[in-house]
């Protein structure tokens, strides 16, 4: 009989599953829904929510199609991982009833919410407890519903993020983790507990927090209603959870010091373990807790987020011909210009507040557009070449907070598909990037086989993971690159300038 695992991996984007052989590591089927980007609705500007329904529906509906195209027979699975979209707020009323759709990661609303708990709580607990400002996190994304519709906040009997909802979907229980606390900044690191002086500095009730449970652990089982939506049998352990990215970073093996992952789908990140709390003074870049972090033997996840990324990419296809051109046609449009698309510059802070500037809302420009030599294979470089350069931005971050930034671990998706964005990103970070046959949803799966006790340890869980190629930066590259970034840190200083400059101008009249 098989021995087969399930991992969910529920993005703003799509919602994936994959049936993971137990035995070899390899894929026996995935699903992916809906075809096209999921929407994501904003009501007023700089809003973002989804309905959490919309999540489980696409879940049942994955995983039906994946119970068919593997013949799945009763016994055969072992447990269930789920991976998840960071940083949402759904709530739930005493019904098990969502209240209002979720404010998910890129919902901008909270952040004046944030900046001031930074100053109520003072920057030193703030940094030193939290590693990090409260900023546009879940914990001041509640506090915004308390403030602004306190009839919702009223209904609340649990709070939860994404993944935590789905488990609740999927087994009954109301639970979350360590890490997830940590994302949504309600984790004290020296207590090792719930931050009680943000609860109380925000006004919120400790009971709407659920009760915690390791990433890796027994938490609950398939019951028999969502088992016979799903097309599998009651009983199915669900074994692990974890944020999207942490859990990126362990689908990649990523677990020790020193050790990076990154992504670029819809939102580009970089994520690096280390042994001690480090943190950014201005809170550009964030610490959470790790998947594997344990009391006595601590891992922490810092990451660097930049929301704009491949959706700047999908914004650009819809510009340029949507349906009519893929990626891959477009990669090929781009790689046409030379390196620095000929003086054409993108800024692509257009999806929300960017935490790597201190939670502004920049926006996204385009800039020095000579209209006698310019066409749409520019933008599609500039695009691209922008994306690569905030994340550069990031990196210089990172670096200046001690982190050794030298390999790099990605999966083959999304924008590294792109021959053209992977060798601007290794020749403009001067690192070596390394491309796994893997995704968040294999990992979630792998997640839940350490968690089940089918595999012991992280080397028998890696097993039949294939490192498809590794690129390393080029010395002729290297200089040409570098300048790119230079002219494109230029044009963001000279940006952030002019907007604090009219935020001066509008605070003085």
């Amino acid at each position: 009989m098989r021995e087969l695992l399930i991992g969910y991996d529920i993005g703003s984007s799509s919602v994936k599953t994959t049936l993971l052989n137990a035995q070899t590591g390899k894929v026996v089927s995935s699903a992916s829904l809906p075809k096209e980007e999921m929407t994501i609705h904003s009501p007023q500007k700089n809003w973002a929510e989804q309905h959490p329904d919309t999540w489980w529906q696409y879940i049942q509906e994955t995983t039906q199609l994946v119970v068919k195209d593997a013949g799945i027979r009763p016994g055969e699975v072992l447990g269930i991982g789920i991976s998840y979209q960071m940083h949402g707020l759904v709530m739930i009323d005493k019904n098990r009833e969502v209240i209002r759709p979720a404010i998910i990661w890129c919902d901008s609303r909270a952040v004046d919410i944030g900046n001031k708990a930074f100053q109520d709580l003072g920057s030193t607990y703030c940094l030193e407890n939290l590693l990090n400002s409260p900023g546009n996190f879940t914990a001041s994304k509640l506090k915004w519903v308390k403030e602004h519709e306190p009839e919702n906040y009223k209904r609340v009997y649990k709070i939860m993020l994404p993944g935590d909802y789905i488990a609740m979907k999927l087994t009954g229980e109301i639970l979350t983790s360590e890490t997830g606390l940590s994302e949504g900044i309600f984790w004290d690191f020296l207590a090792n507990g719930v931050s009680t002086k943000l609860m109380d500095t925000y006004g919120l009730d400790l009971s709407v927090l659920p009760d915690v449970v390791p990433s890796f652990s027994y938490q609950g089982k398939l019951t028999a209603d969502a088992a016979l939506k799903l097309g599998l049998e009651a009983g199915v352990p669900i074994a692990y959870r974890a944020g999207d990215q942490p859990n990126n970073a362990f689908s990649l093996n990523v677990l020790e010091e020193g050790e990076l992952a990154t992504t670029a789908g819809t939102s580009g990140t970089v994520y690096g373990v280390s042994l001690k709390p480090v943190f950014d003074p201005a809170s550009r870049v964030n610490t959470f807790v790790h998947v594997n972090h344990r009391k006595k033997d601590p891992r922490y996840g810092v990451l660097l987020c930049v929301n704009g990324t491949g959706i700047l990419n999908s914004w650009i296809k819809k510009l340029i011909g949507g349906s009519s051109i893929n990626y891959d046609e477009m990669n090929a449009l781009a790689a046409e210009v030379p390196i620095g698309a000929e003086g054409l510059n993108f800024i692509p802070f257009g999806n929300g507040a960017e935490r790597i500037m201190e939670n502004r809302q920049v926006d996204a420009h385009l800039s020095g557009i000579n209209l006698l030599k310019h066409d749409r294979r520019h933008v599609l470089r500039a695009g691209q070449e922008g994306i690569v350069s905030s994340l550069t931005f990031g990196f210089n971050i990172m670096k200046g907070m001690g982190l050794n930034l030298t390999t790099v671990k990605a999966g083959r998706a999304n924008m590294f598909l792109s021959p053209l964005f992977r060798e601007a990103f290794v020749n403009m970070n001067n690192v070596v990037l390394e491309l796994y046959d893997t995704d968040g949803s294999q990992g979630a799966a792998r997640g839940a086989g350490i968690g089940t006790g089918r595999y012991s340890n992280s080397s028998e869980a890696f097993v039949g993971l294939e490192k498809l190629a590794e690129i390393a930066p080029e010395s002729n590259l290297r200089e040409a690159y570098g300048d790119v970034y230079q002219r494109w840190e230029g044009h963001l200083t000279t940006l952030t300038t002019a907007i604090n400059q009219t935020k001066k101008e509008e605070s003085n009249v």
